[in-house]
């Protein structure tokens, strides 16, 4: 798609036989803990709610990594040189702007590469982005960046992957570090990856910012049994589940689940399923872990990267790290 202002191309690496919420929900409805992954939480309803969570006042990343980024921003598009703008779950572009914005400022800005499983938010997103920045040429990936890595186009110039929002930590470490690996075999000498993680902190900051005052959060995790409900002819009862979110400091995680409040039965139409409740069982929807810097550099050096930046706000509640591919010694 030609504009007046800019060159948009969107394609797709979505088909029939990708991980679906009938999949997910078949594979941890019937395991012996039960779990379904976060990424079901973001529907319609479930997006809006999380908007919601990122204004209130318990819930500090958001604004935080914001922060880091309007202080960091212009610096980090001078050492890197950066031309190209990848990001993975792309949704619509919020923080990214600052980085857009210094791009467009220092007269580097060529290509955004946006990468989402929402074609109809990709295709707006960057309807917004040919106006905002003329002559700007944007490449919209629809796919899972778990499994679609390899659609994005080749670099034609530096290329800064970014990964924010604290998005890495809903892996589990194992999971983690492939697809860290995954990322590095995606860079060029030249590139880099641009990565935001929450910190360990107090566990009481922690708590605070997944069991909000407002019950929003709350809201949040229940909806997820209303996106199976509606999917998947579901009977859950989301009255009878009650929000759960606490800190494990073994894991230094943060684990959010959803806990029967009473014994009951729920049916699954579309798969033809039955799953049985014991009262006080619970179902996780997420774990979000927390990072220490050595805990990144250790990550890093498994997926054969190096880390170069380490930026923190003052009360090193978030970090940002940049990082390149791990030159041999």
């Amino acid at each position: 798609m030609k504009t007046a202002l800019g060159d948009i191309e969107i394609v797709s690496r979505l088909g029939a036989d990708e991980r679906t919420l009938a999949f997910d929900a078949l594979d941890g409805l019937t395991r012996p803990f039960k779990e379904i992954p976060p990424k079901h939480f973001y529907d319609t309803e479930g997006s809006r709610l999380f908007e919601a969570i990122t204004n209130l006042p318990e819930y500090y990343p958001t604004r935080t990594e914001r922060a880091i980024l309007t202080a960091n921003a212009p610096q980090l598009v001078e050492s890197t040189g950066m031309a190209e703008l990848v990001e993975l779950g792309s949704g619509v572009p919020t923080k990214t702007l600052l980085l857009l914005d210094a791009m467009r400022d220092a007269e580097t800005l060529d290509r955004y590469v946006p990468f989402d499983v929402s074609e109809v938010v990709l295709t707006e997103s960057a309807k917004m982005l040919v106006e905002r920045y003329p002559g700007i040429r944007v490449f919209g990936v629809v796919g899972d960046f778990e499994r679609h890595l390899d659609a994005l186009p080749p670099a034609e110039g530096p290329r800064v992957i970014v990964f924010l929002g604290g998005t890495i930590g809903n892996f589990p470490p194992g999971s983690r570090r492939r697809f860290l690996r995954g990322l590095a075999r995606a860079l060029r000498p030249q590139d880099r990856l641009l990565l935001g993680t929450d910190l360990v902190k107090d566990p009481a900051v922690l708590e605070a910012a997944y069991n909000d005052s407002a019950g929003v959060t709350a809201a949040f995790n229940r909806n997820m049994l209303a996106v199976v409900n509606r999917e998947l002819n579901a009977d859950f009862d989301l009255g009878a589940f009650e929000h759960v979110a606490f800190y494990d400091r073994e894991q230094e995680w943060i684990e959010m689940r959803l806990r029967a409040l009473r014994p009951q039965v729920v049916h699954v139409g579309k798969l033809g399923l039955t799953v049985h409740f014991a009262n006080r069982e619970e179902l996780r929807t997420e774990i979000s872990a927390k990072f220490s810097r050595a805990r990144v550099e250790a990550d890093f050096a498994a997926a054969g990267l190096e880390l170069q930046e380490f930026l923190t706000d003052p009360d090193e509640l978030f970090a940002l790290s940049l990082a390149g591919v791990r030159r041999a010694r």
